[in-house]
């Protein structure tokens, strides 16, 4: 038996939930792979379909628990697109900051994640630390650590807590003073580069083949591609950020990149807070307290800039108390099924979870 079949996940550190990778091996060299998404969170566009629109906001957050808020915004955005509905200026910049929030932890979760596969677990323990401390801060402002429920169709489900503001900026203050000591533990250390430098590497033309976005086009092909610029939503127009880019795409390259955004996602952070005017945070789409309000036929296309890449969701409505139809271009789809099964063959069998972890993947994306 020269070819042997092995699992990746999902029990290994390196992979996310319950999905796995199936590998065929001979020896330490993968031949065939491909994605088992897990089936933990499946069939969210079917079933956005047979509820109501409001009743969706409940729903939608996992279809990637790392970072739920993300689905809350694209789908108010499509929502109130189809609605021609203005939310209140206050709304708009307490959406960025939630955002930028996910969006830290998201790429704490990742950078430390890296630490599982290559046994760099203080690396782990520092960057799970931090994205506690972070929901934490949801907790505070939502009820909830994980799935939010906060951006709602019409702004914001409530006004930020009294002195949250002050306790966001100690925090992402502490961060930004620790970042150099993240690069040190992780892309710095030289146990870590003998593993992550020159290895996964994403040729320029898989990016365009597969549709990558995100961090895997920004290292491959030095694009500042990012939604938040070319196609700006809430306020991000009014900020000023850079998005970070290389022109060699291994994995350690993508993991400075990471680096790199979540000190440009404190940078927004701190803007939103000292721009954010006073205000109403939320207006009424529908007629009185009626959870059956319809919205009227359309079509609409919302994109937002996810830590993956472009993540958005396409709605059709009939006229309706439920959407007619509901896409989601999942951002983690084209490398985390695609370039699973087209090129991490050819690889080691210890380099793999540096392929998941690096490229950001997120099962439910998938398994939509």
């Amino acid at each position: 038996m020269k070819e042997m079949k092995l699992f990746l996940g999902p029990q290994h550190p390196g992979m996310h939930g319950n999905a796995s990778v199936h590998m065929f091996v001979d020896g330490d060299i993968i031949k065939r792979s491909y994605l088992l998404p897990g089936m933990l969170h499946r069939g969210f566009e079917k079933q956005m379909e047979r509820k109501l629109w409001v009743n969706n906001i409940a729903l939608i957050p996992r279809v990637c628990v790392p970072e739920p808020d993300i689905n809350e915004m694209s789908f108010a955005i499509a929502t109130e697109k189809l609605l021609k509905l203005e939310i209140p200026e206050r709304a708009h910049w307490i959406r960025m900051i939630i955002l930028e929030l996910a969006r830290i932890s998201a790429h704490l979760m990742a950078y430390g994640g890296i630490g599982g596969p290559t046994g760099n677990y203080t690396l782990m323990y520092h960057a799970q630390l931090d994205r506690n401390l972070i929901l934490d801060i949801f907790e505070k402002i939502t009820g909830a650590r994980v799935y939010h429920q906060y951006i709602v169709i019409g702004g914001v489900r409530q006004d930020l807590p009294v002195g949250i503001t002050k306790e966001i900026l100690e925090f992402v203050n502490d961060l930004e003073s620790r970042l150099v000591e993240y690069r040190d533990l992780g892309i710095d250390n030289a146990s870590m580069i003998m593993r992550i430098k020159d290895t996964i590497m994403l040729p320029k033309e898989v990016v365009w083949e597969l549709g990558v976005t995100g961090i895997g086009m920004r290292s491959a092909v030095g694009k500042a591609y990012d939604i938040r610029k070319v196609a700006p939503y809430a306020r991000y127009d009014q900020v000023e950020f850079e998005v970070p880019t290389s022109s060699y795409s291994d994995a350690r390259a993508r993991l400075d990149i990471k680096i790199k955004e979540v000190q440009q996602s404190i940078n927004i952070i701190k803007q939103c807070i000292e721009k954010m005017p006073e205000g109403p945070v939320r207006v009424k789409p529908g007629r009185g307290q009626s959870m059956r309000w319809t919205v009227p036929k359309g079509h609409v296309y919302a994109p937002i800039e996810s830590s993956r890449g472009e993540f958005g969701y396409y709605m059709v409505s009939n006229g309706g108390t439920t959407p007619w139809r509901v896409g989601v271009r999942g951002a983690s789809y084209p490398q985390g099924l695609l370039g699973i099964e087209k090129y991490l063959p050819g690889t080691r069998i210890d380099d793999a979870a540096l392929w998941v972890d690096t490229m950001g993947i997120c099962a439910p994306e998938i398994d939509r």
